[in-house]
């Protein structure tokens, strides 16, 4: 088990984000988990879930972890869908799952975003932040990085925030 889990939410496997994690934690140990690769049910009320759905896998891989990273692209000012409908599932966590979800006070999560712009939209990261504080999770500021290079030298200095902050 990993110390740091990454988890990716991003709408293709070749992605930029992928890419830009690739090179950012190349010297950091750490387990990928793509949600491509994932069945994640959309969140239910009634909490009727496919059989098939692994969200409650990986929420014991991210209760394991010191550290978790949630990896996105930039769509529409706002995290990608299948993040979004990951993260939607955190209500069973704090509802049906407590355990679960206890099990993640204290973890640190980190946001790592990529996106066509300079600088991240104002207020992406109030999502990751809030959810941690519900959560009673530690947050740490997120690391965005331009895919156009406007700010390349953002990949230098997410190694060096990621490498401080995980090691």
């Amino acid at each position: 088990m990993s110390d740091t889990i990454i988890i990716l939410g991003s709408a293709r496997k070749d992605s930029h984000t992928r890419t830009l994690l690739r090179n950012v934690f190349t010297g950091i140990p750490h387990q990928l988990i793509d949600l491509l690769d994932h069945e994640i049910a959309p969140f239910d009320y009634s909490s009727n879930y496919p059989n098939s759905d692994q969200f409650l896998q990986l929420a014991d891989l991210m209760a394991g972890a010191d550290n978790i990273v949630l990896a996105t692209p930039v769509y529409w000012y706002s995290m990608s869908g299948v993040l979004k409908t990951f993260m939607d599932r955190f209500t069973d966590l704090v509802s049906v799952e407590k355990d679960k979800g206890r099990a993640l006070r204290g973890k640190n999560v980190f946001l790592f975003s990529v996106g066509a712009d300079v600088f991240a939209p104002e207020g992406f990261e109030v999502p990751f932040k809030r959810t941690a504080e519900y959560l009673n999770m530690n947050y740490h500021e997120g690391v965005y990085i331009s895919s156009r290079g406007e700010n390349f030298e953002g990949v230098q200095t997410a190694i060096k925030a990621f490498e401080r902050m995980l090691g």
